[in-house]
């Protein structure tokens, strides 16, 4: 907190005019306690300081500070604060109109002031994305009281009260009042405090707007901007801190974009946390306990971020976290907020970036939760016919309801900011952008435009990652998109969605089709393997290998390969080698590392006794796996060949594309400027190939950089090969190496250093 002339300031974005010519809000410094304030005009209007009108403000010997210019600032309003002095809140009007208002924040409300219905114009317009600071439950004081304010937006209902163990879950106790017309209801309680629990009875039947009339009836509901929950399968609410996590990252925030910067490798680590691990009695490790465990494992393993299936509080544990309930609280079967803060804070000490899996295109059908919130559909489409989701049973969220967006736009924000996670992977992405995704025709309409599109998805995902590339630089943005949707990770001022990367399912399913064949069928399904690099560089693409490859019967990755047990961890080294040197960022669920031979469940863990010598005769081949996974990673983020030039097309180059007969690829990548390449050379047959001629783009001597036979990886033998390239011109090239490849074989070679 910065102190000036003894006035203690905070930071908060502005509130913008709802004017289409309303520019983007501006960051600024601006709403303290003071003991005396003046004005220049009694209309509100406050003089510039010195320099350029926006280049700063002198409010009785103080500034506020503004990047951008303005026109105007303007008193909104100022309020008794619990002190007795002044609390006073800035509108700014900016000089020009200039392009359509993106998200902002509104002030952040001291919540021992009430609520106004000015407050939620942005919430209206959807472009609030600061909702959990309006919303919800927050600790404060009032009247020198301490307690804890509660707010909900349920605009049809006729009228709420707040339940909760305080008052014996008694609807009547504590009637809400409405915040003005917002549809924002609010009550502050005196003595209810952290670890109450608590919902809200919504009484619906007011009838209008939609609204079912008639007899009331009342519904308890979970608070859609909780913080944190009872573990399941309670379903209430839980007030909790709202104070600032203490941080110790702040060196990791601030070098972030340096590790999102194109170029740089990215390896994840997909985890479900409630089964990578279990403590002795089957019970879950918490967050803190993963911290202890999880994190130091991924690192040691080279990977440089951890992936979380969704941590957002969710009732069923068979939905592995994507029927979410809790858009704003760390599911607290692992624990308490801030123990899941603990968990990212450590992952930054240790140099791992934290990626969490998000859900904004459906939710959970709980009735505790966002369904019908208010007697009628209020988060989903209206018609239920068009908000049930034909695949999951989940609701699909009203896009077009601007507060929806805000809602989606502030849960986003919010594990930004104060969770601090490194990237959001937004799931079922195709869902959200096709009207008629998993539909037949007449169960779905058109858009306005007669087309298949949701526009109001498109744009809520354009606003998501402006806002984000905007207000958090470095947070990365992953699609998981299966369709053939243009522009996904080109900018969204240049018509594209946004987003960073984007799952490349076309690689995924294309390479497990051709490993999981016999390798007598692989000569014929050899053009699977070679397809991806038509469109390679069409988006930023990461090549997954996560938890839906392994459950609902489709085996684990080392159950698919065909053949002995030796052929399998074979196959699995030539897929993860592929992986690896393939144009991509990489992701690995867990268990792949070590070569997991059952389906993953969410009830259990992974079988760790696979590496114990004591009780797997075969625990050499899954601790060489492992270790596989780790020199691929090692190599993957130490050689500039493999991921500098990772998403442009001149860092590859094939050598021999067309050996279908043999299935055997070759090929190399490049480094930056051509100065140094790696050579791979996969053969996906379970034949020998005595003499393989390998073509190479340059004479002189040659070392094997990795070798998927190394007995260090489970193998059985390294693959020899000549110490020097024979001038031998082959495929068009003016060196070659004979190469005795084996079965499965995969090999990596590069050009000795300092041999011209």
């Amino acid at each position: 907190m910065k102190t000036v002339t003894g006035v203690p300031w905070a930071a908060w974005y502005v509130a913008m005019p709802r004017t289409a010519s309303a520019r983007p809000p501006v960051r600024a410094y601006g709403q303290y306690s003071a003991t005396r304030c003046t004005t220049a005009s009694s209309s509100g209007g406050l003089t510039p300081g010195r320099g350029r009108v926006g280049a700063g403000l002198a409010i009785a010997g103080m500034r506020l500070i503004l990047r951008r210019e303005v026109a105007n600032v303007w008193l909104r309003e100022t309020a008794p604060g619990p002190d007795g002095r002044a609390a006073m809140r800035w509108q700014i009007e900016h000089q020009k109109p200039s392009t359509p208002p993106g998200p902002l924040q509104t002030p952040a409300r001291d919540p021992s002031f009430p609520l106004k219905a000015s407050d939620f114009e942005a919430f209206h317009a959807g472009r609030e994305s600061a909702l959990h600071d309006l919303l919800g439950a927050h600790p404060c004081e009032r009247g020198g009281e301490a307690g804890t304010r509660f707010a909900v937006w349920a605009p049809r209902a006729r009228n709420v009260g707040v339940v909760g163990s305080f008052n014996a879950w008694d609807g009547t106790a504590h009637p809400m009042s409405p915040v003005g017309d917002s549809g924002v209801w609010e009550r502050f309680l005196p003595g209810v405090g952290r670890g109450d629990l608590y919902k809200f009875q919504v009484r619906s039947g007011r009838g209008g707007d939609g609204a079912p009339s008639g007899p009331s009836l009342a519904v308890d509901k979970a608070d859609p901007l909780g913080r944190a929950a009872e573990v399941r399968p309670g379903t209430a609410s839980r007030v909790t801190s709202t104070a600032p996590y203490a941080w110790t990252d702040a060196a990791w925030v601030e070098t972030r974009p340096e590790r999102a910067a194109r170029g740089v490798p990215i390896s994840i680590y997909e985890v479900h946390p409630g089964s990578w691990r279990r403590n002795a009695d089957g019970s879950w490790l918490g967050y803190r306990a993963l911290a202890r465990e999880l994190l130091p494992y991924a690192a040691d393993l080279g990977f440089t971020h951890i992936e979380l299936l969704p941590v957002m509080e969710h009732p069923y544990d068979g939905s592995w976290g994507y029927q979410t309930v809790g858009y704003f609280a760390p599911t607290s079967r692992y624990g308490p907020p801030e123990d899941f803060q603990h968990f990212v804070d450590e992952a930054h000490r240790l140099g791992l970036g934290v990626v969490l899996d998000w859900v904004p295109g459906h939710f959970g059908p709980d009735l505790h939760g966002l369904r019908t919130f208010d007697g009628a559909p209020l988060y989903e489409l209206g018609e239920e016919s068009r908000a049930v989701h034909p695949d999951w049973g989940t609701l699909a969220f009203d896009f077009g309801r601007p507060e929806v967006v805000s809602f989606l736009l502030s849960s986003a924000r919010y594990w930004i900011e104060r969770c601090h996670v490194d990237g959001l992977r937004v799931d079922a992405v195709a869902s959200m952008l096709h009207l008629d995704y998993s539909r037949e025709e007449g169960e779905w309409e058109p858009n306005e435009l007669g087309g298949r599109e949701n526009l109001g998805a498109i744009a809520f995902l354009k606003g998501l990652s402006e806002m984000t590339r905007r207000d958090s630089p470095g947070v990365l943005l992953f699609a998981e998109e299966s369709s053939a949707w243009p522009g996904v990770t080109a900018p969204a001022d240049e018509g594209g969605l946004g987003f960073d990367f984007k799952w490349n399912m076309g690689w995924m399913n294309d390479t497990l089709r051709v490993l999981a064949a016999s390798p007598g069928r692989r000569p014929r399904l050899h053009r699977r393997l070679t397809f991806s690099l038509h469109y390679a560089y069409t988006e930023q693409y990461l090549l997954p290998l996560s938890h839906d490859e392994v459950v609902h019967l489709k085996r684990s990755l080392l159950e698919k390969m065909p053949g002995t047990d030796e052929e399998r961890f074979a196959g699995l080294r030539l897929l993860l080698g592929y992986m690896w040197t393939h144009p991509g960022t990489k992701l690995l669920f867990m268990g792949g590392e070590i070569g997991e031979r059952r389906e993953w469940h969410e009830d259990g863990e992974l079988d760790w006794s696979l590496l114990d010598p004591s009780s797997n005769p075969a625990h050499r081949a899954h601790r060489g796996l492992r270790r596989w996974v780790r020199a691929l990673n090692h190599l993957y983020a130490g050689e500039p060949a493999l991921h500098a030039l990772d998403h442009a097309p001149e860092g590859f180059e094939w050598l021999d594309v067309h050996d279908a007969k043999r299935s055997v690829l070759s090929y190399v990548r490049w480094r930056p400027e051509w100065e140094g390449a790696v050579v791979v050379v996969a053969n996906f047959s379970a034949t020998a190939w005595p003499g393989y001629r390998v073509a190479l783009p340059e004479g002189g001597p040659y070392r094997v950089v990795l070798d998927g036979g190394d007995p260090e990886f489970g193998g059985s033998g390294r693959a020899a090969i000549p110490p020097r390239a024979e001038e031998v011109p082959h495929h068009a090239r003016p060196a070659s190496l004979a190469v005795d490849l084996p079965p499965l074989g995969f090999l990596v070679l590069q050009r000795s250093e300092g041999a011209r």
